[in-house]
């Protein structure tokens, strides 16, 4: 890793020591080959060319069937809850190998697969350009034939695993949603952006990381702010300057262009990673997803998730330890209670005792907080006083 050569040096030597022994963890577990298990989908993060190859590929059995038989059909792996497996050694939620055939000469999917090969269509067209395109942008492209982006969002994700690869390989993309600011130095094409430099606003995290080079950094470690008003005052603080660090946000759910860009800074910058969420069953999720992925997205696990991400606050535990006033603490109504329960039914919950004590304190006190519930002890708090403790203690999850 390149550092900077005006590097300050950090005071807190315990959380120093507390971060070489994670790191030296981090790093040892980035270094495995990741290995998938056999009953699970690979999917490869390919090139234009490699892309291009294998729509190629596809559409010429397509025609090769309507040759032989006229009843033509597209294979592809099922994304249905019954096909999502947790690799409890890579610690990532995966697809399975389950099938599903769509077929050209039935009526229940005859909308499905023409929508499909719409899409087909655009990436074919975008990748050809090298281009690159919003999913807004794909429905538009065939508003009366979509109907609705919820039918053009499905058929984007079923082509990329129709074609085995990750979706950002496509060139479909989201829109800009995450922001991030700190010490760290990217170049973007031809443009070098120095992201300490950049205001109170940080950078966009761009959807076309493909196009994104990591140049250098000095920060000690990444943190993950589930909240943009957290950012703000992160940001306010310059918090970086007196704590090494890179901080990111999606402002609330992970979208897929921040959890690929902080995928790529924890591996080639071999950083200890934590994540700042709300005390509550959401904020909870929000930090698994990060760490090992969506059921939703679970074919593009090994290029999203972050499996050595700690999460830091805000726990259930934390509530007292920090004595946070009943009145800023939310009591949890049905949805919550559900959403609780649901989590800790995940064998990856059970699997980590620390994670499933701190929700079942919250299920049996029925509480919840947010970040900014800290605020009540001053707008300083959270970066003069809890994130700083927190760190040096190695109090984490």
């Amino acid at each position: 890793m390149a550092s900077k050569s005006n590097k300050k040096e950090w005071d807190l030597k315990e959380t120093k020591k507390l971060f070489q022994d994670y790191l030296k963890k981090g790093q040892d577990e980035i270094k495995k080959q990741v290995k998938l298990p056999e009953n699970t989908v690979k999917i490869d993060d390919l090139s234009r060319k490699k892309i291009l190859e294998r729509i190629h590929q596809l559409v010429d059995s397509i025609i090769e069937m309507i040759s032989e038989s006229g009843r033509p059909s597209i294979q592809l792996p099922s994304k249905t809850s019954t096909n999502i497996i947790w690799d409890e050694e890579n610690d990532l939620l995966l697809l399975g190998k389950q099938i599903m055939e769509k077929q050209f000469h039935s009526l229940a999917s005859v909308a499905d697969i023409t929508r499909l090969m719409k899409v087909l269509e655009k990436v074919n067209e975008l990748l050809i350009k090298d281009l690159h395109a919003t999913k807004r942008e794909i429905y538009y492209s065939s508003v009366q034939l979509f109907g609705d982006q919820k039918n053009s969002d499905k058929s984007i994700e079923d082509v990329a695993t129709m074609l085995y690869t990750t979706r950002n390989s496509t060139h479909i993309v989201a829109s800009a949603k995450g922001s991030c600011i700190g010490r760290l130095r990217i170049r973007d094409r031809n443009d070098i952006i120095d992201l300490e430099g950049l205001g109170s606003g940080g950078w966009t995290i761009s959807p076309m990381l493909d196009n994104i080079e990591i140049l250098e950094s000095d920060a000690e470690f990444i943190l993950v702010l589930e909240k943009d008003a957290a950012m703000i005052r992160l940001s306010e603080a310059r918090f970086w300057k007196n704590y090494p660090c890179i901080i990111l946000t999606a402002k609330g759910a992970a979208d897929i262009a921040t959890r690929m860009f902080l995928r790529k800074l924890s591996k080639e910058l071999n950083l200890p990673v934590f994540t700042l969420v709300d005390s509550d069953p959401y904020g909870h999720y929000i930090h698994s997803v990060y760490l090992r992925g969506s059921k939703r997205l679970s074919y593009e696990s090994p290029f999203l998730a972050t499996p050595n991400i700690k999460l830091l606050g805000v726990l259930t535990r934390d509530l007292e330890k920090y004595k946070i006033p009943n009145d800023c603490r939310i009591p949890m109504n049905q949805t919550d209670i559900k959403r609780t329960k649901e989590l800790l039914s995940e064998d990856f919950v059970k699997n980590n005792k620390e994670w499933e004590n701190d929700l079942k304190l919250a299920l049996n006190l029925k509480i919840k907080a947010e970040i900014q519930a800290l605020s009540t002890f001053g707008f300083e708090f959270l970066t003069d006083k809890y994130l700083p403790e927190k760190l040096t203690t190695g109090d984490w999850i």
